[in-house]
């Protein structure tokens, strides 16, 4: 008999500025790192006001981690030390794997009308793949698939699988699901998850109860799941949109400073050494 999971924690996203001095909600980072294994941070930078997000992310290095950026609306425009370039637009999923290090930048523009709605996700590497190669995967609007059930939830599959539709990101060490879901009104959906690995929902638009509790829960609200095979939503009168990730857990050391993510203070040391010195990127045939 299936497992259904209960609600763990619930967390509300709480204003924070990182960059040049972009505005914007953090939903989980360094403290609640423990319970979120592998995932490290998750970042909402949505905003109407353009003075919020553009002075950016400017150049800044990354090792050890995963960082995967989901735009809903506006643009983020990045580019690396290894010479790629490119926009994320709207839709969009950039799924960043910096293995043994990455300088970069990301400085977010809006909409025409200056909106922008966008998350970034750290998920962290195995010791095993800390030191491997930088790699990045683009994912394009019209790449991701879009299934429509009977009862007319809607699920955007960036990563994992809904029975034979699988998501375009493929190869991570996590074996993780992103899906993006919605819920009509007046509905009650079941979704399965894989059991030991970590979940959690963040809430982007609307409102619904998780798991059989009394409380409906709205935007900018993370709820994590105990352990359990699935996850149950109950709408009523609106809509629910949310984020549903899950991932296989590390159960390894963590020494994190700032961008940097590594199992032992002495590889923190090094990476930083390194930054410093000008031998940070490694090169590779």
């Amino acid at each position: 008999m299936p497992t259904p999971r209960t609600i763990s924690r619930v967390f509300n996203s709480i204003p924070t500025m990182e960059g040049a001095g972009v505005r914007l909600k953090r939903a989980f980072g360094f403290n609640e790192a423990p319970l979120f294994d592998p995932f490290l941070l998750l970042d909402d930078f949505r905003s109407n006001n353009p003075a919020d997000y553009l002075k950016g992310f400017p150049w800044h290095p990354h090792r050890g981690i995963e960082t995967i950026t989901y735009m809903l609306d506006g643009n983020v425009k990045h580019g690396d030390s290894m010479g790629h370039n490119g926009v994320i637009s709207s839709g969009a999923v950039q799924w960043m794997t910096a293995g043994s290090g990455v300088i970069h930048q990301e400085m977010p523009f809006g909409d025409q009308h200056g909106k922008m709605g966008g998350f970034q996700l750290w998920a962290n590497l195995p010791a095993s793949q800390k030191m491997n190669p930088p790699r990045y995967q683009e994912i394009t609007e019209d790449r991701i698939p879009k299934i429509h059930l009977e009862n007319g939830v809607e699920i955007h599959i960036i990563c994992g699988n809904i029975g034979q539709t699988k998501g375009p990101v493929n190869d991570i060490a996590i074996d993780p699901d992103y899906l993006d879901i919605t819920v009509p009104p007046g509905i009650s959906y079941t979704h399965t998850l894989a059991k030991g690995h970590t979940a959690f929902a963040y809430i982007i638009a609307g409102k619904g109860v998780f798991c059989g509790q009394n409380e409906p829960y709205a935007n900018e609200t993370l709820i994590l799941f105990g352990d359990g095979d699935t996850i149950a939503v109950t709408t009523e009168d609106e809509p629910l949109r949310f984020l549903l990730i899950s991932g296989r857990p590390l159960n390894e050391p963590i020494a994190w400073q700032g961008p940097i993510v590594m199992n032992t203070q002495a590889e923190l040391y090094m990476a930083f050494e390194e930054y410093q010195d000008g031998t940070f990127l490694k090169q590779y045939k």
